[in-house]
């Protein structure tokens, strides 16, 4: 099988507890197969979101406080962790994040514990995007309302180099699609981007030669091909020109620091693998971190398994040190006045 020879050393953290292990058995014989049962169907079947509406009786983390945001095109979630001040308060920086979902599913319900847990390490707020999902609109439009989201946050008086963009699965799609937008539009580069178990590219090619292709708990490789298929099919009804460029395929040399986290099973290792190898050879710095047989975005359990605490703080203390770099080395001379909505970028 093939492995992508890193430019950069990837940081492991060795070990996997019971309750991890447990959480694994449970994907592998649950998740897993009903993922492969969609790929093998002879149509695009696209099920009702059925777990978000699920997700509303989710406790968050004590003491986070979170209200509504109407975005112009979808509604988001401004949150604040316990203690966590918002730029009226001083704190002068905040963090965008995209929730994963391969673009089809989940929600601000399904990721709003894990969103005040990253506030509550981070020690800011947390602009959550309701961004809009196929099969309703292609992903085009789920990256013009990252940028809606980025400039709001610009209009409530933060400045670019102070904003960090997240995202897990779909959503670090989003944060390095979103991050590359905004410097494309000129209002000036965020603080990083922070994604978890990021899908980064949706050609299947690098991820079936890759030696996790068939190793991972949570998506067969059918599943993955399928979903490549069915994003392309939505493009070509919405009569999109060109092919999409997927973030491993975006010019990098500008990007702001970058920390990807990975399960080291997990078959989308391998788009981790090569955007790290890319922003490292374009002189950007990326923290690879993989996590010893957890499974995709295994943070979102962090009520009960310790690793997805622990890799909650090492998102934590990366962001909190993008607040401590020099602006001099981290962000260009900048426009702080977001441009008409007219003027966003409707495709990357």
């Amino acid at each position: 099988m093939a492995h992508l020879s890193l430019a950069a050393e990837p940081q492991y953290f060795r070990g996997a507890s019971l309750q991890s292990r447990a959480l694994g058995f449970g994907l592998r014989h649950t998740v897993r197969p009903l993922l492969g049962l969609w790929a093998h169907l002879p149509f695009d079947l696209f099920p009702p979101n059925v777990v978000e509406h699920a997700a509303k009786l989710l406790p968050v983390h004590e003491g986070t406080m979170w209200r509504s945001v109407d975005l112009p095109t979808s509604t988001s979630e401004w949150l604040q962790a316990k203690g966590v001040a918002d730029v009226n308060g001083g704190n002068e920086h905040a963090i965008l994040y995209f929730h994963g979902g391969a673009f089809l599913t989940c929600g601000l319900n399904t990721h709003r514990r894990l969103v005040s847990r990253i506030s509550f390490a981070a020690k800011q707020p947390v602009l959550n995007v309701g961004y809009r999902q196929m099969p309703y609109e292609p992903i085009t439009e789920s990256v013009a309302d990252g940028v809606d989201g980025f400039r709001w946050l610009l209009e409530q008086g933060y400045r670019p180099e102070n904003i960090t963009i997240a995202g897990d699965s779909a959503g670090g799609y989003l944060a390095f699609s979103v991050a590359r937008a905004v410097i494309d539009e000129g209002w000036g580069r965020p603080a990083g981007v922070v994604a978890i178990s990021p899908l980064l590219d949706f050609d299947p090619t690098g991820k079936l030669a890759h030696r996790n292709a068939h190793r991972c708990q949570t998506f067969p490789m059918h599943a993955v091909a399928k979903l490549s298929d069915v994003s392309l099919r939505m493009d070509t009804r919405r009569g999109i020109v060109g092919r999409r460029v997927d973030p491993v395929n975006m010019p990098l040399a500008d990007m702001p620091p970058a920390m990807i986290h990975v399960g080291s099973r997990e078959v989308l290792m391998a788009d981790a693998e090569l955007m790290a190898n890319r922003l490292v050879s374009a002189g950007v710095p990326c923290d690879l971190q993989v996590w010893e047989k957890q499974v995709h975005v295994f943070h979102a359990a962090a009520s009960w398994v310790p690793e997805a605490r622990l890799a909650i703080g090492e998102i934590g203390t990366f962001v909190r040190s993008l607040a401590t770099r020099d602006v001099a080395e981290t962000a260009p001379t900048m426009v702080t006045t977001p441009v008409p909505r007219s003027a966003r970028v409707a495709q990357v």
